[in-house]
Formats: C-alpha cells, structure tokens, sequence
C-alpha cells in the first residue's frame, strides 16, 4: 500500500485534521490486539471518508465490511439527523470489539450492524442508498456492485476500497491471483458501465469514486 514515499505520505497526514481521540484508540488498540491490521481505513483514509460523507449527507448507507469498525464511525460523521449506516461483516469474533467502541460514540446508535454473508442480507434490506463503501473479500467486488445497484439512488455514490490491491493491478508478473484477477475484473467493469461516472482515486491502496447518473 506503501506507493507515496514515507516523507509525503506523513506530511500528507499532518496536514489532514486529526482523528478524533475516540477513534484514535480504536486505531491503536486495532493495531495492538487484531490480526491483518493493515485492513483498518486509518487517519488518512478515515479523514476522507468522513469528509466525503459530509458532503454527500447521506441518510442511509450502507458498509460491506465492518473490520473493527473504524470506518463505519468515519463515515457516519455526515449522517443526516435521522440518518441510519448498515455494516454487513462475516467475521461474528470482531462484533463486541467494533460494538465496544460504537458505545462510546454519539454516532453509535445510527449504526446498525448484520453479521453474515452480504450477498445473502443485501437482497432482503428494504432501503435506497445514498452512498455505499465496499471494503469486503475482493473476489465479490462485481457480485456485490450488481446487487446494491438498484438500491443505490440516482446520483448517488459507491466507494469502493483497495482497487490497486497493493499495485498489483499494474504488475503484470504477478496478476495471475484470482484476488488480483477480481479486481481487475471490477475496475473494468466500472470502466465500462454507461449508467455510472467514476474516478479511480490513488489514495492509500486505491478508492473507486462511483456515481450513479
């Protein structure tokens, strides 16, 4: 994930307002106690979920891919007053971990998290989506873009995370990985879709900024 030199990526970051103290700890206990930490959205990536999502304010959104819940909090920021965030996660072991920092935040009770298979809880939410992040197994990336898209309002937003899978999808030699496979598959896809407008934002391992026309 590693693309910028170390020397811009931390001045990048000091020059991005700060995470709060709440999600401060959750990063660094994350770090501390969870496996593949790297998966965390962190400062950087966090400060403009959050930012997106204030400008977008959303009144509902939807998370495929809870982790320890960083990125839920980050994006709930721009929540409408009667706003509600579904996070869908299989990983049942993480919930009392995400759930504990949730509790602590005045946002906690607008996220509503479902454990299981998304492509199975996806067809049975009964909501129209403003804006929808995709951070999940990258290997359903297309199936879980077909399901939420008539879900997704027009003009509404899809971001979808790790689309550079660590550079991968410039590396020729090292492509041949159905992971790598998968993400190429779901970049051109979006690439060729008439009824979206998106742009392929270098940020950390790679954002896909999706809008449905």
């Amino acid at each position: 994930m590693d693309f910028l030199p170390a020397d811009i990526a931390t001045y990048a970051e000091e020059h991005t307002s700060p995470e709060g103290e709440l999600l401060r700890r959750l990063n660094r206990n994350t770090h501390a106690h969870v496996m593949a930490p790297r998966m965390l959205s962190g400062h950087l990536q966090g400060r403009l979920l959050a930012i997106l999502s204030q400008m977008i304010r959303p009144r509902r959104i939807l998370e495929i891919g809870t982790y320890t819940g960083y990125s839920a909090l980050c994006l709930a920021e721009g929540l409408t007053d009667d706003g509600l965030l579904i996070t869908i996660d299989q990983n049942e072991e993480l919930e009392s971990f995400a759930r504990s920092y949730w509790q602590q935040s005045p946002l906690g009770h607008k996220i509503d998290f479902r454990v299981g298979s998304a492509s199975d809880i996806i067809p049975t939410l009964n909501e129209t989506f403003d804006l929808v992040f995709i951070d999940a197994d990258k290997r359903n990336y297309p199936q879980y873009f077909n399901l939420i898209f008539s879900q997704l309002r027009p003009g509404g937003f899809i971001l979808a995370d790790n689309v550079l899978w660590s550079g991968k999808v410039v590396e020729r030699v090292k492509q041949s990985d159905l992971d790598t496979q998968s993400v190429l598959a779901f970049n051109q896809l979006i690439q060729n879709d008439p009824r979206v407008e998106n742009v392929l934002l270098p940020v950390r391992d790679g954002i896909m900024m999706i809008r449905k026309r």
